[in-house]
C-alpha cells in the first residue's frame, strides 16, 4: 500500500503527529470507514500515512479513551462492537448518572464550567454538513463530559465518562452521515435540547435540569432504535427497572 501524500500533508499541518493521527481516524471512523469489530492496525495505518508506528499507537490511545477503540490483550486495537444489552445498560447509566450530574451541576457550577459548556454549544451551532460529523460529535462529548465536571463530584465524572464510552454515539453521527435527509432535524434537536439543560443550570435550577437532561438522553433511545436497530423492548423494559430514579 502506497503513501497517502494528501494525508500525509494535512497531518504536517496538525499540531502534532499524534493528534493528526488521531482526527484522521476519528473522521474515518466516524464516516464508518471502519466498521465495529474492524481491527486498527498499527502497521498498516503507519504505513498508508507514512508515518512512524509511534504516533498510530498514541492516537490508538486516545481513540480508547473516547469510546472509539478497545484494547484487545495481546491481540491490539479494534472499533468497539457492542451488543444490544451492552448499549442498552450504557443509555440506562446515562439516564441516571447524567441526570444525577446535571442536578449537581445546577447547584455548584463554577463561573468558569458554566462559561466552557455556553462556549462548547455555540461551537456546535454552524456545523450543520456531512464533514462536520466527527467535530460534532467531539463536541457533543465534550458538553456532556462538562456538565459532568460542572456537578461538583470527581467520582461522578469518571464514572459518567466510563458510562459515555461504551455508549455508542459515533454509530448515531456514522447513520446520520449516510442518511443526509435526517441531519438537519436530528442537529437542530440536539441543539435545543443541549442549550434547555444549560439555560438550567445557569439559572440554578436542579429539578429543570435534571428534567431536561432525562428528555435528552431519552430522544436518543428512539434514535438507537430507528438509526442502530436496538429492540425497543430491550430499551423499554431496562428504563422501566429504573423509572423510580428518574421520577423529578
Amino acid at each position: 500500500m502506497g503513501v497517502d501524500v494528501s494525508l500525509q500533508g494535512e497531518l504536517v499541518r496538525k499540531k502534532s503527529l499524534k493528534e493528526g493521527v488521531f482526527e484522521l481516524l476519528h473522521q474515518r471512523i466516524v464516516a464508518g470507514k471502519y466498521s465495529p469489530g474492524e481491527w486498527l492496525r498499527p502497521e498498516e495505518i503507519a504505513l498508508q500515512l507514512g508515518v512512524s508506528q509511534t504516533p498510530v499507537r498514541e492516537a490508538l490511545d486516545l481513540l480508547a479513551s473516547v469510546g472509539l477503540a478497545e484494547r484487545v490483550p495481546y491481540r491490539g486495537a479494534r472499533v468497539p462492537q457492542w451488543t444490544p444489552e451492552e448499549i442498552a445498560d450504557a443509555y440506562i447509566l446515562r439516564l441516571i448518572l447524567e441526570s444525577a450530574a446535571a442536578h449537581l451541576a445546577a447547584v455548584n457550577v463554577t463561573p468558569e464550567r458554566l462559561r466552557t459548556l455556553t462556549e462548547t454549544i455555540q461551537s456546535t451551532k454552524g456545523l450543520i454538513t456531512l464533514d462536520d460529523m466527527s467535530t460534532q460529535r467531539q463536541l457533543n462529548k465534550k458538553f456532556h463530559l462538562s456538565l459532568a465536571e460542572a456537578s461538583g463530584n470527581f467520582l461522578m465524572s469518571k464514572l459518567y465518562e466510563m458510562a459515555s464510552n461504551m455508549f455508542p454515539d459515533w454509530r448515531l453521527y456514522e447513520y446520520m452521515f449516510r442518511h443526509p435527509e435526517v441531519l438537519d432535524a436530528s442537529l437542530a434537536r440536539e441543539y435545543q435540547e443541549h442549550c434547555a439543560i444549560l439555560n438550567a443550570v445557569a439559572t440554578h435550577n436542579p429539578e429543570l435540569a435534571a428534567r431536561q437532561t432525562i428528555i435528552h438522553i431519552r430522544n436518543l433511545r428512539r434514535e438507537l432504535i430507528e438509526f442502530l436497530g436496538v429492540p425497543a423492548a430491550l430499551l423499554q423494559e431496562k428504563e422501566k427497572q429504573v423509572e423510580p430514579l428518574l421520577s423529578c
